[in-house]
Formats: structure tokens, sequence, C-alpha cells
């Protein structure tokens, strides 16, 4: 383990070494060079397809002295990702999703890449748009000229689900921005493929990474130019951040208070009143329909809840519930209950010191541990785990209780995670939570939120 940890940090030693920790500004001006006009959604503004031009308003920044050798590179020696830089200045030509270095050197290279974090899973990838990166080749004329480097990367892939839109994009956001730049340096996001609901979904959360208008190629005819540009997003794996391999040794509860910063404005206890409510608030998130990890009895484990002391609130998002009406529920509540995967990323918007309970179906104990107990660990909360027995899951009723399925799921899966076992334990799977066994768990739960309150002197 020592050995693989030594050489994961090796590796990011050699890419941090390739960076500039302040990519060098194109040293021409751009202060009379126009700029394509933008739409705003949601708060959050993107580049137009036409094009009309403007003068741009922010005066540029004298240029710093060049390092470093002006070049591309790409590091594929990672599981998950593929990362290149193009180290000087750049042209994006959008229509064939190609970027020219367009300076000459000493050689001619041809890098292609296709920026997303999940390069093992093949039908997945074959989904990314693939860029094309070149050395030594005429560019195209530029007409949108930016003074700031760009971070390219894909909103295509599993995005649309919340969970991998923090695992797969904005966590590994987060670490690319503070790797190559961990003295703050300004950017401007280039998102390929992305769409305009999911822009506005998440525009206060991207509007926190780059106040500058987003770029989304599929949208653009003209050219855009920068003076450097990184494509790919740094993963270290599953909902984590590994402060080790951090230039600043940040970690995920660095990506909270970033959240925060996002949804709460940075506000240091917004959740405090006066006078305190006695009643720690614990919000149930849970589901409805086909699609599985279904709370069968959720009325009964509800009225339990509340029975033992809990102000409790039914959470059922969906992809339409404002982030912004998520964050401030999820954020002044005391506990939060939920099955594997049900909203349960929703978890990372919970503060340091509340109690968080996951449900554990049967077979979903490595994903469990994987997916969110490892993040709630990290980010300080008081992790509880219930893990259901073979008589509260609906599998026994259609595969029997001696089934391999049921007694040995491990055995059963194998190494083998098919889509088609995935669905027997994630989609066919519900829950009917044995409230006897279960009030025990609550009843530490409801102990542990209030030691939060009266430590936090919470409401």
């Amino acid at each position: 383990m020592d050995n693989h940890r030594n050489s994961e940090l090796n590796m990011h030693e050699k890419i941090l070494a390739r960076w500039p920790r302040a990519l060098q500004v194109n040293p021409r001006s751009v202060w009379d060079i126009p700029v394509i006009s933008c739409v705003v959604l949601a708060g959050i503004e993107v580049f137009n397809r036409n094009n009309v031009f403007q003068k741009d308003p922010t005066p540029p920044s004298p240029p710093p002295p060049l390092s470093r050798p002006q070049q591309i590179n790409c590091d594929r020696s990672h599981r998950f990702y593929d990362l290149c830089t193009i180290n000087g200045p750049t042209v994006l030509d959008p229509v064939n999703s190609t970027l020219y270095l367009s300076v000459p050197t000493n050689s001619t290279t041809v890098e292609k890449i296709r920026p997303y974090p999940r390069k093992w899973e093949k039908p997945i990838m074959a989904g990314i748009q693939e860029f094309t990166l070149i050395s030594n080749s005429k560019s195209p004329l530029c007409q949108a000229q930016h003074n700031l480097p760009a971070i390219v990367f894909s909103a295509e892939g599993y995005t649309g689900n919340f969970f991998h839109d923090f695992n797969d994009g904005f966590i590994p956001l987060f670490v690319t921005v503070n790797s190559v730049f961990p003295d703050n340096q300004d950017f401007i996001l280039v998102i390929s493929q992305a769409q305009n609901w999911w822009i506005s979904k998440y525009g206060d959360l991207l509007h926190t990474y780059s106040k500058h208008p987003v770029i989304i190629p599929e949208n653009e005819t003209s050219t855009h130019c920068f003076p450097s540009a990184i494509l790919g997003l740094i993963s270290h794996g599953s909902m984590t951040i590994n402060p080790k391999l951090m230039p600043n040794s940040q970690a995920l509860t660095h990506f909270r208070a970033f959240l925060d910063k996002a949804y709460n404005h940075g506000q240091n206890h917004p959740w405090k009143s006066d006078p305190p409510k006695p009643r720690p608030r614990l919000v149930l998130a849970t589901r409805n329909g086909g699609v599985g990890r279904v709370i069968s009895n959720q009325n009964e484990v509800k009225h339990l809840a509340e029975e033992i002391g809990f102000d409790v609130i039914i959470f059922e998002p969906i992809p339409q519930t404002p982030l912004q009406q998520a964050y401030a529920l999820i954020n002044s509540s005391h506990a939060m209950v939920g099955v594997h995967g049900a909203g349960l990323t929703h978890s990372l918007f919970l503060r340091p010191g509340v109690v968080f309970m996951q449900v554990v179906p049967i077979g979903a104990d490595w994903l469990a541990e994987v997916c969110f107990a490892k993040s709630a660990r990290a980010m300080g909360l008081e992790y509880l785990e219930y893990r259901i027995g073979a008589e509260e899951s609906s599998l026994i009723a259609k595969y029997g209780k001696n089934s391999l399925l049921i007694k040995d799921p491990a055995t059963f899966r194998g190494q083998n995670w098919s889509s088609a076992i995935m669905d027997i334990y994630l989609k066919e799977q519900n829950v009917k939570i044995d409230l006897i066994r279960f009030r025990e768990y609550l009843k530490e739960a409801y102990k542990k939120a209030k030691e939060f309150m009266e430590k936090e002197g919470a409401s």
C-alpha cells in the first residue's frame, strides 16, 4: 500500500512539475480585441453562438515572464483520467474540436483526449467529445481573445446523474483547479457537451469556480484564444480528495466549505437562531416509483423518529429541485437518514459534526463504503450505518431466503459487477425496515444530534 501511495505521489509531483504555477498570459494586448456576446442562464453567463462582438470590459493583467517551454504535454499514467496541457498561446477551433499551440516549437506534436475522468469505462468514454491538440500547424485566426487560461472538460458521460455530477465533475474540478492553480489564479471554464438545463442547475456552483462566462464549444462557430489550456480533470477516486496529493493539502472538508461559499455565501453560522428549538431536525431522504431502494414502510419510520424526539422532514429530490433550496434544508439539519444511493449525495451539504445514517441494502456493502461512508468520515460527519437483514429486503420474495444472491452477495457477484447484477441489488430491491432494530439506531442518532446542538448552540 505504501509503495502504491508513493507511486501516486511521485506521479502527481511529475504532473505538477510540468505545469506553471501561473500559466503565461499572451504577451500581446487584449484590450482592443472583441469578445463574443453572452447570454445568461439562471444567473451564469454563457457565451452566445452568434458573432455579435463587444469590447472586453476587463483590462488585461501584465504578462509574467515566460518561465516554461511552450509545448503540449499529456499524462496518461492514471487509471481514472488523462490530462493534457498546452503551455503557450492556444487557439480553440470549436467547429473541429481542435486546440492549436499557436507559436513555433522544436517539434510537431499531435495529441487526442476525451476530457472526462472515467477512462476505464470504454462505452461511456465513447460518447465523450474528443479534442485534438496540435503544435507546429497553422492555426486559425483568433476571433475571441481571452487573457486567462482555460480548463476544458466534458459534461457528457454520466452527467445529469446527481451523484456523478459531483463524483465525476465538481469534485475532480476542485482537485484540478487547486492542483494547477494553488495560488488562486483566475481561469475560464470550457465545458464540452453541456446542456443549458445543466448549466442553469449548477449556475451558482460554476460561478463560484469562475465568474467568467462559460464557453460551450458545441454552441460556438468562432475561435477562442487563451494564453494556455488544460484539458481533463484529475480524480483521486470515488467521492474523495487525497490531501497528500494536493499542493496545499486540501481535503473533502475544503470542498464542503467551497459548497458553502456557493450556496450559503460563506456565512459562518446561518443555522443559529434565538432561542434554539429543542428538537433536532432529521432529514429522511426518500424516493418513490419503480427505481429501487424505496423504504416501503416510510411513514412508520417517520413516526418512529418523531416518537424518539426528531422533527422529521421528508426529502424527495427530483432533477428540478433547486440546489439553493436543497442546500438550505440539508445545511440546517442535525441528522440525515436514507437508503444507499437514494439522494444521499446531498450528504455533501451536511455540516461537519452532523449525524449521517446510511441504510445499506443487501449486496451494496462495498458501494456504501466507497460512495458515501468514506466521504462522510472525511467530512467529519457522525456516520452511522444500518445494514438490513434478509427479511427486510424485497428480494427475498422473488429469489427466496436460501438463494446465494441473498445469503452471500459477495460470492454471487464475484468480481463481476455487471449491469444485470447491479439492477438486481440497486433497482429491484426495496427495503422494509425492522422498526424494533432500527429504534436503537435512531436513539443513537438522536443522542449525537442533541450533542451537536448543545455544542454548536444550533437551532
